[in-house]
């Protein structure tokens, strides 16, 4: 499996390009900007993007969406309890940040992932576990021995709940009963910050 992060965009959320090295498929999970960073990257390995991914839609994580979209024509995939954020700029947060509005325009493109699809990149597969608490539609992506956490799971921290989307309760409810009971062993790469494991969140996290 190739796997590399990009910090990405203005806010460097961290943007990874994840491979199949069989087949050479790729898909680019959360584009937060950089675009030019990720077609190099993709040029480099001779990977093929198949489609992008979004854990969610607040402006950090889909600062470059509609560019990368432009430049290759893939597929979207999300979760459609987010759709409205990629339209409004106040939703997911870029008017409120003061930095450039960015509203991502929804065509045939955008299609909709929902807790356990699975989608296929090459040989990999990647199950979807739907994660609301961050934001209505927040997910996370399993494959083999990762999960992407978006911004639900920190290392030592937990995603905000008090943004446009947000809801405590089911923040708490999708670590406790969604990742918690998954392998601890499971290697967590955030939406921010540096890789955790599900145990070491579930044995020490302050927050849950």
């Amino acid at each position: 499996m190739f796997l590399e992060r990009i910090p990405a965009g203005i806010y460097a959320v961290n943007c990874y390009v994840l491979g199949d090295k069989a087949t050479k498929k790729a898909a680019v999970i959360d584009p937060g900007g950089d675009v030019d960073r990720i077609m190099g990257l993709l040029k480099d390995n001779d990977l093929e993007l198949e489609y992008i991914l979004l854990t969610h839609a607040h402006v950090d994580h889909i600062g470059g969406l509609q560019e990368l979209k432009n430049r290759t024509g893939v597929p979207v995939y999300m979760h459609e309890a987010d759709l409205y954020m990629l339209m409004d700029g106040r939703a997911n947060q870029s008017v409120a940040l003061g930095g450039p509005v960015v509203e991502t325009e929804t065509d045939k493109l955008i299609k909709f992932v929902d807790d356990g699809d699975i989608l296929e990149l090459g040989e990999l597969r990647l199950s979807i576990i739907h994660t609301p608490g961050h934001t209505e539609g927040g997910i996370c992506i399993q494959v083999g021995d990762f999960i992407f956490t978006g911004d639900t799971l920190f290392s030592n921290s937990i995603g905000r709940s008090d943004l446009e989307g947000g809801n405590e309760e089911k923040l708490m409810d999708s670590i406790k009963n969604k990742l918690f009971v998954l392998d601890g062993d499971l290697k967590a790469l955030p939406g921010h910050g540096p890789a955790t494991t599900i145990g070491v969140e579930r044995d020490t996290n302050p927050y849950v």
